[in-house]
């Protein structure tokens, strides 16, 4: 099965948990017979869009249909460089009908309920279709203690469930 599906990993710090629950994510959803492309944030540079950012908006962004975004929680928000992601795209060719699933993460307990919340009014407002199942998963680093993955059956469950449902969304 494949819906043209690209997960963002929202952050552009190196060897972020982030990027790590991204893959993680990706891996299930292979295992669900579902491809898709991860966009890792990690040192892009969207402060003067060139042409690296136009290839990923031409080759990755665009033919998407479905978006999972994994948002780390920075100042009660979500990072600045995922908010100009969504700045400096032609948003009606990137975003414009499609759908998009979110997912928080935080080392405190929140699970970065208030930076979803943010990120889905501003998806709102560039008429993207929230799936709304939000997940966020709290205390992250307590999840990952010396992984490179969750592995907290309970988290594990909701993440699966979350993309079951995404899938069919």
């Amino acid at each position: 099965m494949n819906g043209n599906y690209t997960i963002i990993s929202g952050t552009n710090r190196i060897g972020s948990n982030t990027y790590l629950i991204a893959l993680q994510y990706q891996t299930i959803l292979k295992k669900l017979e579902v491809s898709s492309h991860l966009l890792s944030l990690e040192g892009l540079d969207l402060s003067t869009p060139g042409e690296d950012y136009l290839n990923i908006e031409r080759e990755i962004l665009i033919p998407s249909l479905k978006f999972i975004f994994i948002a780390p929680e920075y100042n009660g928000s979500i990072p600045g460089v995922l908010k100009m992601l969504l700045d400096v795209s032609d948003y009606t060719k990137v975003w414009w009908g499609k759908k998009a699933l979110l997912t928080g993460i935080s080392t405190g307990r929140s699970g970065n309920v208030r930076g979803l919340e943010h990120l889905t009014s501003i998806l709102n407002y560039m008429k993207v279709f929230v799936h709304p199942n939000k997940l966020p998963i709290s205390i992250v680093d307590k999840l990952m203690l010396n992984e490179k993955f969750i592995n907290d059956p309970s988290t594990l469950l909701a993440i699966e469930s979350q993309l079951k449902e995404f899938i069919v969304y």
